[in-house]
């Protein structure tokens, strides 16, 4: 377990790290050739920045959200005024606050800049599509980013975290891989957010809950062994992942991250690495290995996560969510937090959040 952090310091550092990756790479985003992002930046970017005219966001300034802070911050206030996940509830949000305000064309609504997940659900809801309907094949992290504010409401309550994670990623991406990717990120996150420590071990730890049938996914092997038990296999249950290893993916990279032979330098070209497009797989393993290196010290991690370019916007929220568990609001520069748009109003959804995590605690352990 990590010392040094309340639940309500990692509750408040996962969400407002999360809010202040985001704004981070406003200015940045998605430039790909490296050469032009240090031209316009220079040699490294160490805060908020506005938007180049005509790049994404444009019009939008140093400390704004995009788009995934905007979603992120309608599902913390879905959570928050409910009192826990109501999917109901989500749904009129994204109706009334989001899909009113877009056109289904990527430069517009909320944040200058619309997703290829969110588009696709827009038109089908225009073309009068129910939601459990609307969900679409794009493989981007645009439901983990907003779903992690789920992840962490019930962090305490790991079985709910994965039944309302992969609820509402199925709201708008329907795509399996992507669904076993993001509800394990969210596992990830929420055991951070519990106290746990991101390391070679995170990933038995989750396998546990598997086996005791807590999280969605099918394994063959038995608590404590590597070999399938004897006789006939369980059946698969229906909305079981069909494999767990969406959930090995964070200790492999832990392990690596601290393998003295295995190196990556300067740390923002884990992008290189993993890739730099928007996929769930280039994504979540660059999150994972920046925040295993650096756990705790949220400036560089997230600093290294918006230098490497591409869509650093994505791995800086998913970092900056990581590394903010971790270390707890604390860990998080105070110039971040007083230059965040809403800084204050977040924190105070925090704030409401974690003090309904605290009433949950009395219920059954795994609910």
């Amino acid at each position: 377990m990590s010392s040094g952090t309340t639940l309500h310091q990692r509750v408040q550092g996962a969400l407002i790290g999360a809010f202040v990756g985001d704004a981070l790479a406003l200015g940045p985003h998605w430039y790909y050739d490296l050469d032009a992002l240090r031209a316009d930046y220079g040699a490294w970017i160490t805060d908020y920045t506005d938007p180049r005219p005509g790049r994404y966001h444009a019009g939008l300034k140093a400390g704004q959200s995009s788009q995934a802070g905007y979603l992120l911050e309608l599902t913390l206030r879905s959570l928050v005024e409910r009192e826990g996940y109501n999917e109901g509830d989500f749904c009129r949000r994204m109706d009334a606050d989001l899909f009113s305000r877009i056109d289904g064309t990527p430069q517009s609504g909320p944040g200058g800049y619309t997703s290829q997940s969110i588009r696709e659900a827009w038109r089908l809801r225009r073309q009068g599509q129910p939601w459990g309907r609307v969900g679409g094949l794009a493989d981007n992290t645009e439901a983990a980013e907003r779903a992690l504010a789920i992840a962490v409401r019930y962090a305490l309550q790991p079985g709910a975290l994965a039944t309302h994670v992969g609820a509402n990623t199925a709201l708008t991406q329907v795509d399996p891989t992507v669904a076993a990717m993001t509800v394990a990120y969210a596992s990830v996150l929420g055991l951070l957010v519990r106290g746990e420590t991101l390391d070679e071990r995170t990933s038995g730890t989750l396998l546990d809950l598997v086996r005791a049938g807590i999280l969605p996914f099918h394994t063959v092997t038995s608590a404590g062994e590597d070999v399938p038990p004897p006789g006939s296999e369980a059946p698969r249950r229906a909305g079981q992942f069909a494999s767990p290893d969406a959930l090995l993916t964070a200790s492999n990279i832990a392990r690596a991250a601290g393998d003295p032979d295995v190196r990556i330098e300067p740390p923002w070209k884990v992008s290189l690495v993993y890739g730099m497009p928007c996929a769930v797989y280039h994504q979540f393993p660059a999150a994972y290995y920046l925040a295993a290196r650096f756990q705790g010290d949220f400036e560089p991690a997230v600093l290294h996560a918006v230098n490497g370019g591409g869509q650093n916007q994505a791995r800086a929220m998913l970092t900056g969510a990581l590394c903010g568990a971790i270390g707890g609001l604390q860990a998080i520069p105070g110039r971040f937090i007083e230059g965040l748009e809403a800084g204050s109003e977040r924190l105070a959804l925090a704030d409401r959040l974690v003090r309904q995590m605290d009433e949950a605690t009395s219920a059954p352990a795994g609910n």
